[in-house]
């Protein structure tokens, strides 16, 4: 005997999206790497064919430490051609005239997403996505504050375990304001994100040598409002 169909009744919350301003501090330094032009467009030359028998530019540690750091504004001018002495010069010039440094917001998203689902809190890492949003510039950069950022020279492995060295920003002593908008009337509290943000700064953290990837640096927790 057929029988009916009973029908479920979905309600459907209009959304409540708020704005929250939170400050992360920096437990650890945070190492910057941002792709350089240069980077990018010897990437894309390998892509098309273009580096057979191409001799490689000679490196200017100086004019990579630079290119490594995501400038907001003032960043210097300074070519892969330049003497060193004159690239470092322009950077600390630039520094001392108030340029301003950011970085990925999508950089503390993921790594608040990825130690929300290594903690068991969500069911996936896409979990979260929704939840909120980290607002930044027209470049999705937030102003990172911090000590004059410090000069690094690092071995590192690359291809087949062959050795190279990279030139970055370390900053020390940083912090960074964040502004979050979020839905009140979804799924996740506004607690439940900052603890998740919070979480972020420890299992993930942010930057190279993180703890993601075996490292110590770029770890933060959230300010404690007062």
């Amino acid at each position: 005997m057929a029988t009916k169909k009973t029908e479920e009744a979905i309600s459907i919350k209009p959304l409540k999206i708020k704005v929250v301003n939170l400050r992360i501090i920096g437990d650890t330094p945070l190492i910057m790497h941002a792709w350089s032009e240069k980077a990018k467009r010897e990437l894309l030359d390998g892509m098309q064919g273009k580096t057979k028998g191409k001799k490689k530019d000679p490196k200017n540690p100086a004019y990579e430490f630079i290119q490594a750091a995501y400038w907001m504004s003032g960043k210097p001018e300074c070519s892969v051609d330049q003497p060193e002495e004159e690239c470092m010069t322009a950077f600390y010039e630039a520094v001392e005239n108030g340029a301003t440094f950011g970085f990925p917001v999508t950089s503390i998203k993921q790594a608040a997403q990825a130690a929300a689902y290594r903690l068991g809190w969500v069911s996936n890492q896409m979990g979260l996505r929704g939840a909120f949003f980290i607002n930044g510039d027209e470049n999705g950069l937030v102003q990172i504050h911090s000590d004059v950022p410090e000069f690094r020279e690092d071995l590192v492995r690359i291809g087949m375990g062959k050795p190279d060295l990279r030139y970055r920003p370390q900053f020390n002593n940083w912090y960074m304001d964040l502004e979050i908008e979020y839905n009140a009337s979804g799924e996740y509290s506004l607690d439940n994100i900052v603890n998740a943000i919070n979480a972020g700064g420890f299992v993930c953290g942010l930057g190279e040598w993180r703890p993601e990837r075996d490292g110590t640096f770029g770890k933060f927790h959230v300010q404690q409002a007062k």
